[in-house]
């Protein structure tokens, strides 16, 4: 299987997402995610799917796929091609004709006559029903009519009833040319706005997606060795390219320094503004600024490989999931189109036969009833919010590897935290060590051993007592959460790791790291771990939240409980194998919503285990994987700042829903009762989407933490 990825124009509300995904899925694609708002669609797929044919299934939709391999062209401009040239061009005839609408004069006299308002009507009547007629047809050829349908008809209605009062000459009461091109124009109108405000839910990605193209100075060598510079885009580097960076310059792609000094700020993958000292052998991430220096780097990734890419591409996809708040929205979405028509034929026949309402009158109120209806606001009233949430917290530095976790933020009651990395810096320092054996070869033992190792403690060791001379084992293994064994060739044991080596009779001495020989102990290390400067300060936070501290390692409990009384944390579990901290985890979820938050190997299955698992940007690989939330400033100082911004999104979905079938629910019966003209519902349904979109921007500014 392949995942493949499109960029969709044309989708403007949930219904044409859901057509596109019901077509795909028809086709035998999985995992299909179609973004309304982005307009991203990415499916999984055989190799050998025939891309070609779906893309033309597509645009029988009524969509257009976009050719990426052309996106550098210059696009000719076609006339009328988007929301802002309809409304523009449809205007002037529609303010016209409105003028017969007021006090008679000898101006505007002549607008009264039905040929002349046709006349007026008609370019209008074309442009909508090009655009709202074409996408209404294929809606409906597909099973999934779309809002268009809606637009369609009542624009239809009105302006056929119209034509049969001009050429039966039936009077004036007939003639509704005003009401088709005030509906035309004021949809075109708000859509343009709509497009608009929804976008601009969209410029936090936008930010972190322009920060991808720049360009670079790259380093080559002519035919006499001699180094020349040139620049170049940097979407054409590969990896081993070398690059120069200058002061002020932003890093081009992922690259590892190979000469010079500066300060960076990464900022837009970190949220961090405070630059970073980088020297010879760092790593530099792409999109990130040196802000004082000059350095040349090799560049170690490029293009949708860097760090930056990934983001951007894990926040596109959390944005186009779908949460469970948003499913009884789309159930909804998916019967409203065929409902408000049925409900506008029963507005028209109710008005006429029941309450001897004129044709005229009733058919302007079933009119009604089909262009206030909104059902883009519930398709939208998730996305939008989802969207700006992911949005902020990403160029804050906290990634949400999908859209659920934003909701499983609201329910949190209890967060766990691993102790070493997590809540400490896991930057070692030897303290103190003893020996029963030569003090030289008891170093040259450990750091044989350590080195083999990723445990923060043994890479301390190893980068301090680093040596020439070290032992050629017969055979090595790590044991997972205890330490590291190893056979020389004359058959002796090595052993190296926590109180676990030794036996359970034998006194738990407060040290790190003890060694043994033959299952004999001849030797142990203290290091000493520096507890994160933010640590007290976030766990008084949460405690603010009424959110219950938890600490749970495999260290000693004396250590574990002297960490906990520092930082005020109100639990603490301590020497905890892997095996029991997943359990721990499991029990604790059972009992209350619980987070975890961790950094190691070790870690990684009690964070998939946790109700929602946190993870920081220099965990290991798998510890990120099993994580739901990344936090990417190397802390855990924006914990406080993720959980707040999950709880906000979510009431801002709230809030949209609220007001997505709320509005509806009133807007119907007020046009079915003749309260509103269908020029006013044409332009209070553009305003609902607005109202929506406006809401979920408040996100950007609002306080969360």
């Amino acid at each position: 299987m392949q995942t493949t990825e499109l960029k969709v124009e044309g989708m403007t509300c949930s219904n044409c997402a859901l057509s596109v995904s019901n077509y795909l899925k028809k086709e035998g694609l999985t995992d299909v995610k179609v973004n309304p708002i982005t307009g991203e669609v990415s499916f999984s797929s055989v190799a050998d799917a025939g891309i070609i044919n779906l893309r033309a299934g597509i645009k029988k939709l009524g969509y257009n796929v976009v050719d990426e391999s052309k996106l550098g062209e210059q696009k000719k401009a076609i006339f009328l091609s988007n929301n802002k040239q309809r409304f523009l061009f449809t205007l002037p005839f529609t303010l016209v004709l409105m003028l017969h609408m007021l006090p008679m004069s000898s101006y505007t006299h002549w607008l009264m006559n039905p040929w002349i308002q046709l006349a007026l009507c008609l370019p209008v009547f074309i442009t909508g029903m090009y655009f709202f007629g074409r996408s209404a047809v294929k809606s409906l050829l597909h099973g999934t009519p779309n809002m268009n349908v809606l637009i369609a008809v009542g624009a239809l209605a009105s302006f056929v009833y119209s034509m049969v009062g001009a050429v039966l000459n039936l009077g004036e009461h007939y003639l509704f040319f005003e009401t088709t091109a005030s509906i035309i124009t004021l949809v075109f109108f708000g859509n343009y706005l709509e497009e608009a405000s929804i976008q601009s839910t969209q410029k936090a990605v936008r930010s972190l997606t322009a920060s991808q193209k720049v360009m670079a100075n790259m380093i080559a060598f002519d035919d006499e060795h001699k180094e020349q510079i040139f620049p170049i885009e940097n979407i054409y580097l590969k990896n081993g390219d070398l690059v120069l960076i200058k002061n002020g310059e932003q890093v081009p792609a992922d690259c590892k320094i190979l000469w010079g000094d500066c300060m960076v700020n990464e900022a837009i993958i970190t949220g961090e503004s405070l630059p970073l000292s980088k020297t010879k052998k760092d790593f530099l991430i792409g999109g990130s600024v040196v802000e004082d220096g000059l350095v040349k780097a090799q560049v170690t990734a490029a293009g949708k490989d860097t760090v930056l890419s990934g983001i951007v591409k894990m926040v596109q996809d959390a944005q186009a999931e779908k949460p469970p708040m948003q499913k009884l929205a789309d159930k909804i979405s998916a019967i409203f189109v065929p409902v408000v028509l049925a409900l506008a034929l029963l507005t028209f026949l109710l008005n006429f036969f029941a309450f001897n309402i004129s044709g005229g009158d009733s058919l302007m109120r079933a009119i009604a009833v089909l262009v206030i209806s909104c059902p883009c606001a519930m398709g939208l009233a998730t996305p939008a919010a989802i969207a700006v949430g992911l949005g902020r917290a990403a160029k804050l530095g906290i990634l949400f590897k999908n859209a659920n976790a934003l909701e499983s933020f609201k329910k949190i009651q209890q967060i766990v935290f691993d102790k070493t990395g997590t809540l400490t810096t896991g930057k070692f320092t030897i303290t103190n060590f003893s020996t029963t054996i030569n003090e030289t070869e008891f170093k040259r033992i450990v750091f044989s051993l350590e080195k083999f190792s990723n445990h923060p403690i043994a890479k301390t060791i190893a980068a301090e007592w680093k040596m020439s001379s070290t032992i050629n084992w017969k055979n090595i293994e790590e044991i997972k959460s205890i330490g590291i064994k190893a056979t020389d060739a004359d058959g002796d044991l090595y052993e190296a790791g926590s109180y676990k080596l030794l036996n359970e009779t034998a006194i738990k001495e407060p040290h790190n790291l003890f060694i043994l020989k033959n299952n004999i102990q001849i030797g142990w290390i203290d290091v000493q771990d520096e507890i994160r400067a933010e640590a007290k300060e976030v766990i008084a936070k949460l405690h603010q939240k009424n959110i219950k501290t938890i600490l749970l390692s495999g260290d000693l409990k004396s250590k574990c409980d002297i960490i906990a009384q520092q930082l005020g944390i109100d639990e603490v579990f301590a020497e905890q194998t892997p095996a029991q901290k997943m359990e721990k985890i499991a029990a604790l979820s059972v009992l209350k919503p619980t987070a975890m938050v961790g950094d190691g190997i070790n870690d990684a299955p009690a964070l998939a285990k946790a109700t929602l698992g946190i993870s920081l940007s220099d965990a290991s690989h798998i510890a990120m994987q099993s994580s739901d939330v990344i936090l990417m400033n190397s802390g855990i100082k924006n914990l406080p700042l993720a959980l707040g911004l999950g709880k906000h999104t979510y009431i801002t979905i709230k809030q949209n829903l609220f007001w997505a079938f709320i509005y509806n629910i009133v807007a119907l019966p007020i046009a079915a009762f003749g309260l509103l003209t269908p020029t006013l519902a044409a332009l209070a349904m553009g305003f609902s989407d607005i109202v929506l979109a406006v809401n979920s921007v408040r996100l950007f500014v609002k306080k969360v933490d």
